[in-house]
């Protein structure tokens, strides 16, 4: 088979990648189901989903190409050539190219339905003549917070490797690209295992950036509900959890799903890679407990939001308090003098009433009564906040 230079270009009809305008992020997403009494293997696909693009990329240690197939019978050649054959399959939106993509690599009716009804939890099956690996990959949005999340099915075979993505606009697989089209590394100069073993350790490593943005947002959510706790910082931090929920959802069977590969023999893993498939499963490990620290935090700032609520309740209720401690005494000697008795009937009956300087005599009272108050509360230090922090006392 003629072979050419490795190369990149696109094709005719490429998909659009402008989202749509109104894209709504279900982060709590059930896995698929059928419905009752459905037949095995049927697929059912979003009228919205992308149609696929066939993308073949086909090495030896010497020399690369790539190229678009226009139909999955294309893909036939390849999956018992000695080169190493990577089939992207970008889109999942046509059931006929689908069903004709399970004929040509002699896929189940069961795992096809795997790969085409998303989303599925994570896993990892053995074939006779394959092994089948779900995940879940999640890329950081690019001027906003949160991620995307999609399925990347992967069928790994004796000399190639089929993925099958579930959205072609975003993928963490240009590295391991660059490093087929560059010769960089081992990559060209082992089978198709190894190949799963790098697009698998780059969909693992893409959560350490989206969960470095979640470790600043909650940094800011824990200034934010101490300083000025309000209903938008609580539904703020309500979004966080189910964000950070999700992850754990896609982490976690990922990382049985890699353990299995590696305590589980099979034909198409050499013993060489089964060690770098150790160092995935330790990506894994460290993402999980990433993923499981943020939202301890995350279910912590509830209480945090809690405590500030009912301080800045306390300052209010301390305020009206102080004020309503310093008016009683006032009120109760106006309310003396405001009764109407007659000093001309008896000299108790306030005499001074009569008096020459009995007004002024009365305001020096009580503002020495409403100064003595203030200094009283201001020597016990209530009147300090305690609902904002001060910034020497954070540094120390």
């Amino acid at each position: 088979m003629a072979r050419k230079p490795f190369h990149f270009f696109r094709s005719a009809a490429p998909p659009d990648p402008t989202p749509p305008a109104e894209e709504e992020d279900n982060y709590l997403e059930d896995y698929f189901f059928d419905e009752p009494g459905a037949m095995p293997g049927t697929l059912s696909i979003e009228a919205d989903a992308p149609p696929p693009t066939i993308i073949l990329i086909d090495y030896q240690p010497d020399q690369a190409t790539r190229r678009i197939l226009e139909t999955p019978e294309e893909c036939g050649p390849y999956l018992s050539s000695p080169s190493v054959s990577w089939i992207d399959v970008q889109g999942i939106g046509d059931e006929d190219v689908m069903r004709r993509l399970g004929q040509v690599f002699h896929l189940h009716p069961i795992v096809l339905e795997d790969i085409v009804n998303v989303p599925q939890r994570p896993k990892v099956e053995d074939h006779d003549d394959y092994m089948v690996l779900i995940t879940r990959m999640v890329t950081p949005k690019e001027n906003e917070h949160g991620f995307y999340t999609e399925q990347v099915s992967f069928v790994l075979g004796q000399h190639f490797l089929l993925t099958v993505q579930e959205e072609p606009e975003r993928d963490c697989f240009d590295m391991v690209r660059q490093r087929i089209r560059t010769s960089r590394g081992i990559i060209r100069r082992y089978g198709p295992d190894y190949l799963a073993y790098a697009l698998l350790d780059a969909i693992i490593d893409g959560f350490y950036p989206v969960l470095e943005d979640y470790g600043e947002r909650i940094e800011e959510l824990e200034d934010a509900v101490v300083t000025r706790p309000s209903r938008a910082i609580l539904e703020e931090v309500h979004q966080v959890r189910r964000e950070l929920l999700a992850l754990r959802r896609a982490i976690w069977p990922q990382r049985d799903a890699i353990n299995a590969m590696i305590r589980d023999p099979s034909p198409l893993l050499s013993e060489e890679v089964r060690i770098y498939l150790r160092d995935c499963y330790d990506h894994a490990i460290q993402v999980l407990d990433m993923v499981e620290t943020y939202r301890e935090l995350a279910a912590s700032l509830m209480d945090v939001y809690l405590s500030s609520v009912g301080n800045k309740m306390n300052e209010i209720m301390k305020i009206l308090t102080i004020i309503s401690t310093i008016f009683i005494p006032l009120t109760f000697i106006v309310g003396i003098y405001g009764m109407n008795f007659d000093p001309d009937t008896s000299p108790w009956n306030m005499p001074e009433l009569e008096w020459y300087w009995g007004y002024p005599a009365c305001w020096a009272v009580m503002l020495t009564v409403a100064g003595s108050l203030f200094f009283f509360f201001w020597r016990k230090g209530w009147f300090k906040s305690t609902t904002s922090l001060d910034p020497l006392e954070t540094e120390r």
